[in-house]
């Protein structure tokens, strides 16, 4: 959860969240996170471990939104993996909070800081993952919504809940391992074309003149139609930059690349 972030120029781009105390950064794919320059952290209402509940694993269809493949972020490109069958991998866990409280997550949940929740760059979303912090053996079930995080030397983020719940708020970062719930009778509906992906945004801003002028800059760059659209969110209304619709995967990637060559990389994409 995100997580760039889940990047441009200051303020452009799919916005890195993480904990500003702790110093992870996730990037979030969701267009509602995309708020210019405010800080992540926690919340000024604390929390025990136990008011911590375990996600309650469900047989969730596996829709597209979300889970495009492959994405680029900073420069790098991923691929969504296409099963997360017998998945078990440990690294680096790092949180996010506050900056991602109340707006959408890769998939179009909302992001609930104090719930169990997860980002991950690879795993299909939803799915659910038992997370153990191997520095004090504590574990707990999470469900994965989310893209990031966009570190090289970080495997997931958790939600600022399920960060207390393992014991490693305060430090930001602990060595983990990540094993995905196997369930049965998933639905994966990735291959339905009525769900592919359709609009590739740059950024959402509070100021419409910020983003009119970034509508303007990418006009000189690109054929495809550009659009600057309100969305009402949980902090006020945003104004979102979008190009599209565009027709094929293939052509949203070459975009995304052109845009990167450009400098304006980090997008997002929405259907």
């Amino acid at each position: 959860m995100s997580r760039g972030g889940l990047l441009v120029v200051a303020g452009l781009a799919l916005v890195l969240a993480g904990c500003a105390t702790q110093g992870p950064e996730v990037v979030s794919e969701s267009p509602a996170s995309t708020g210019a320059s405010i800080k992540d952290g926690a919340p000024l209402r604390t929390i025990h471990p136990d008011d911590v509940l375990d996600a309650v694993p469900r047989p969730d269809p596996i829709l597209i939104v979300g889970n495009f493949s492959p994405y680029t972020v900073n420069g790098e490109t991923y691929e969504v993996l296409d099963s997360f069958a017998n998945y078990r991998e440990r690294g680096i866990a790092s949180w996010y909070g506050t900056k991602f409280d109340g707006q959408k997550t890769s998939n179009g949940e909302i992001f609930d800081l104090y719930s169990a929740s997860a980002a991950h760059k690879t795993l299909p979303i939803p799915c659910y993952a038992r997370v153990t912090n191997l520095a004090n053996g504590r574990s707990m079930i999470v469900r994965v919504n989310d893209r990031g995080p966009f570190h090289s030397d970080r495997l997931i983020d958790l939600s600022y809940g399920a960060a207390v719940k393992l014991g490693f708020m305060e430090v930001g970062t602990a060595p983990v391992e990540v094993e995905v719930i196997n369930l049965a009778g998933i639905d994966d509906r990735r291959n339905n074309p009525a769900g592919h992906y359709r609009y590739v945004q740059l950024g959402a801003f509070g100021s419409e003149s910020a983003a009119q002028r970034l509508r303007i800059e990418l006009a000189a760059l690109v054929t495809s139609p550009i659009a600057v659209s309100p969305v009402e969110t949980g902090s006020g209304r945003l104004y979102r930059v979008r190009i599209g619709p565009v027709a094929a995967n293939d052509d949203i990637l070459q975009l995304q690349q052109r845009l990167e060559a450009s400098g304006y990389s980090g997008t997002q994409l929405l259907p």
